[in-house]
């Protein structure tokens, strides 16, 4: 594992952003690790380790040829087309040099399939725009050599600072309603879980398809009540939003690929790392 620290450059692409940064957070103290910044967040311009990076108006080459890294996290987020041909740019990168990617993906990839939770090697399958576009980079990646990639599918990721929580308080103190999905059975992390998970897989040098979602699964409207009492005594206002009248499952589980007990999480958890 020393050997792994002295020798690992880190770039978090999207390290700005809620999860980008709560990994930069936990990685920055082991690995000389930088990240790429938003133009419109000026918070990081004095910080060394970062770079601004407009995905629709910079090469990603550029950065990864001043950093050299040789461990690229994408957290990407942003225009979808900027985005297929930056993880373009990074597919030629790591072939050329001795890199390796891990790509933040989404349980969107399996959208469209209702009936059941999915497992690491499914073939994917979505109805939206954003599975679909999820599902092309993969595909991408996955013609890469198998070393060289590792594929993190994330169900909701909440925390205490979390754009999902905070949106949940802003509503609650407006007193507007809140979006549930009654029928929708889905399973959560948390964003201090997943950067452990993502530490680990680091130090390991694991490659592969990850899901890395709770091991027990919850309907999203039960969770949301949950969150919201964790938060303390309020009164919500509930709008119940029903896509179907069947349950719907949209749910990322380990089966191939699971990490050690120590890294797995139930949802209760995550209402307990909320809790104030």
């Amino acid at each position: 594992m020393p050997q792994i620290k002295q020798k690992a450059r880190i770039l978090i692409l999207g390290a700005s952003g809620f999860i980008g940064n709560a990994i930069y957070k936990e990685l920055c103290s082991y690995f000389r690790t930088f990240g790429t910044y938003n133009t419109n967040n000026k918070a990081f311009e004095n910080n060394q380790h970062f770079f601004q990076y407009n995905i629709e108006e910079d090469d990603v080459f550029e950065i990864l040829n001043a950093v050299k890294p040789t461990v690229i996290i994408s957290a990407l987020r942003g225009d979808f087309s900027a985005q297929i041909i930056a993880h373009q740019h990074i597919s030629e990168y790591i072939l050329q040099n001795k890199a390796r990617l891990i790509f933040l993906s989404s349980a969107n990839v399996f959208d469209a399939y209702s009936k059941f939770p999915s497992y690491e090697y499914d073939k994917t399958l979505s109805n939206s725009v954003y599975g679909h576009f999820k599902i092309k980079i993969e595909n991408m990646l996955l013609r890469l050599p198998k070393m060289k990639v590792t594929i993190l599918r994330l169900p909701m990721v909440f925390g205490a600072c979390s754009p999902r929580v905070e949106d949940i308080k802003l509503l609650l103190k407006e007193k507007l309603p809140i979006e549930v999905f009654p029928n929708l059975v889905m399973n959560v992390t948390s964003d201090n879980k997943l950067t452990q998970q993502i530490h680990y897989i680091i130090n390991q040098n694991k490659y592969g398809v990850f899901h890395l979602g709770s091991t027990d699964l919850v309907h999203h409207d039960d969770f949301i009540s949950d969150i919201i009492k964790s938060l303390g005594n309020y009164k919500p206002i509930y709008k119940h939003v029903y896509t179907t009248n069947d349950e719907r499952y949209l749910a990322v589980l380990p089966k191939d690929n699971k990490l050690p007990k120590h890294l797995q999480i139930k949802s209760i958890e995550i209402l307990q790392e909320l809790e104030v």
